[in-house]
């Protein structure tokens, strides 16, 4: 369990709100100007890069085993989950955090979205959705669906079943290990969450198509990304996670 430390430098234990599965993770990386997410940035916050650029991902996953302060809720534990995030980082002390913003979250499950909006301050919203992952002739095919305005978008690679470790200083590195989730409050205060979990083995992408509405989803800002191609896509195997309570921090200027 990770530790914080109060106002006299004392350590304590974080509590953990949710424990639960992240498994097959598709993730398609692309390049973005920093400058489109400075209104999705929040207070205190700055953008984090590697080799010199900044990334927005489309990621598809499952959320398995999920159980919220040790309780299973019914119905409600296994469940896909597609998002589009960015990389930043906060500096606390001498220390810098590594973290994801998420522009939007899509969940097929409402109560899902109402308790990540109103505990989190997170953008999620409730959509149908599908999911497939099939292991055939040592290859692996894994697609995430969701259904906007009447169309049904994909995320889909066809991937080596024999996954590779993570490399050290590999863009997949940078792309998986951050641990803090942030989200804007207000003008002067951030929400911060932590997220544990190991290291996780990369299967090799062989090919993939996206189907997303961007600028449906997510907004003019993000349409570009419709005509754009992913400098990389790769899938991650995942593991056991644990996410902490949130906690609030208050950013002066």
């Amino acid at each position: 369990m990770g530790f914080l430390e109060n106002e006299k430098g004392a350590k304590m234990k974080e509590k953990v709100f949710l424990t639960a599965e992240w498994r097959k993770l598709i993730m398609a990386n692309y390049v973005i100007d920093p400058s489109v997410l400075v209104p999705y940035m929040p207070a205190g916050i700055e953008p984090d890069h590697w080799n010199g650029h900044c990334y927005v991902s489309l990621v598809g996953f499952m959320f398995n085993n999920v159980r919220v302060k040790g309780i299973s809720i019914p119905f409600h534990t296994d469940f896909p989950e597609v998002n589009l995030r960015f990389y930043v980082r906060y500096q606390e002390k001498n220390e810098w955090k590594r973290g994801v913003v998420f522009i939007s979250e899509i969940v097929p499950k409402p109560a899902i979205s109402f308790v990540a909006n109103v505990l989190f301050n997170e953008h999620y919203t409730a959509m149908p959705m599908r999911h497939s992952c099939q292991a055939k002739d040592e290859k692996l095919n894994a697609s995430y669906l969701w259904k906007t305005k009447g169309k049904w978008n994909h995320l889909e690679v066809l991937a080596d079943a024999k996954p590779e470790a993570l490399q050290e200083g590999s863009m997949e590195e940078f792309i998986t290990e951050h641990f803090w989730g942030y989200s804007a409050i207000g003008q002067h205060k951030t929400g911060e969450y932590h997220v544990e979990h190991p290291r996780w083995d990369i299967y090799p992408v062989r090919s993939y198509t996206i189907e997303c509405d961007f600028a449906a989803l997510y907004g003019d800002d993000f349409a570009f990304l419709q005509q754009a191609k992913p400098v990389s896509v790769f899938m991650a195997e995942g593991s056991a996670v644990k996410v902490f309570t949130k906690k609030v921090l208050s950013v002066s200027f």
